[in-house]
């Protein structure tokens, strides 16, 4: 896989397939063309467009039902099936299955499958197909959600639109066979539109209606603002994370490290390492702000999940001194860039004089 940010070029000569442990490695050739934009016209797809007007709207409306008439049980409610849906496509659809960066035994495959379908945001097989397109032509017109193209377009507006040829192209060729050998997601994709409709609106709906005696106005409304909510919270990894943050790894790609999109995203906003280390599970450092880590190592300490991949340490110290944009934090004592008032103000103690 070559470099990242990629060299001007014909799109074609681009290879595809999985994103393996051994991709993106630290290069010698930093280039200095980047890909720019088409001026396609944007074709608009109207029914996607009202149907986001109409789900919205009744998300404002579950918002001010939070305030005046919705029990405090339902908010909680909203809030927890909020995380599970967005740890079913960060842990699952995301760190599992589109980068493969750790594998998982079927009780935890089922979870996720579950939650997953609960975030409807397309079957685990289409949504990995897009991000893996997304990684390979990052910026480019075969990204379906090309942050070049500005906020709107890569947080929502690429689904209001249809896909650019580019991105059925590149699609077409990204090798999938690993996921379509796996029964479970083959079930979910051949019967996505039967299990997403029970799962992700009927199920949160009739729950509280029958646990808790929320009404029906209620207990809808407010599990629409909890779909609308994860959506933009995955979202903003797309728009915002490509835009506003630092860039302590790589300085030459658009991803960058925004911590209010990691509070938000359980732990995706860290892009701009996830971008220069693909297949880590973490998809940031130890320390930062990452729910789906923290999840994941738990089901890692029952046996479920194995085989987590990660980056060492002298390999990450490697990439930020050569691409990273000086923000990273030191890594200790004698970084060059600790402070001069840092070593001057250090207790050091049983100091032996050398």
């Amino acid at each position: 896989m070559p470099p990242r940010p990629r060299e001007k070029q014909p799109l074609p000569s681009l290879p595809t397939g999985p994103l393996n442990e051994c991709d993106d490695i630290v290069t010698d050739k930093i280039p200095q063309d980047t890909y720019e934009p088409d001026d396609r016209p944007i074709d608009i797809v109207w029914r996607n467009v009202v149907v986001f007007v109409i789900l919205h709207s009744v998300a404002l409306y579950g918002l001010y039902l939070c305030f005046i008439s919705a029990m405090w049980t339902t908010t909680i409610y909203g809030i927890l099936l909020y995380q599970m849906s967005a740890f079913g496509i960060t842990g699952g659809a995301h760190r599992l299955w589109a980068h493969r960066s750790y594998k998982a035994k079927w009780p935890l495959k089922v979870i996720l499958l579950i939650c997953q379908t609960l975030a409807h945001q397309n079957s685990v097989i289409e949504w990995s197909r897009d991000h893996r397109v997304h990684h390979k032509f990052q910026e480019t017109d075969a990204d379906p959600h090309n942050a070049k193209r500005g906020f709107f377009f890569s947080h929502m507006g690429w689904l209001l639109c249809k896909k650019h040829q580019e991105v059925k192209n590149k699609g077409k060729g990204v090798d999938m066979s690993d996921l379509y050998a796996e029964p479970l997601l083959r079930l979910q994709h051949k019967y996505f539109l039967v299990l997403m409709p029970i799962v992700c609106f009927v199920l949160p709906t009739i729950i509280p209606m029958l646990l808790w005696n929320e009404t029906f106005m209620n207990a809808y409304c407010v599990n629409i603002l909890r779909y609308i909510c994860a959506l933009h919270a995955t979202w903003l990894v797309n728009s915002a994370a490509h835009m506003w943050g630092s860039k302590p790894y790589d300085k030459f790609i658009n991803p960058v490290e925004n911590r209010l999109v990691s509070f938000f995203a359980i732990g995706e906003g860290w892009h701009n390492y996830h971008h220069t280390f693909p297949w880590d599970y973490k998809a940031a450092e130890f320390g930062r702000i990452n729910l789906s880590l923290t999840i994941i190592n738990l089901f890692a300490k029952i046996g479920w999940a194995y085989d987590l991949k990660t980056v060492s340490k002298e390999m990450i110290e490697k990439r930020v001194t050569r691409t990273g944009d000086g923000s990273h934090e030191i890594w200790g004592w004698g970084d060059k860039d600790q402070t001069k008032e840092n070593y001057e103000s250090a207790v050091i103690y049983n100091k032996k004089d050398e």
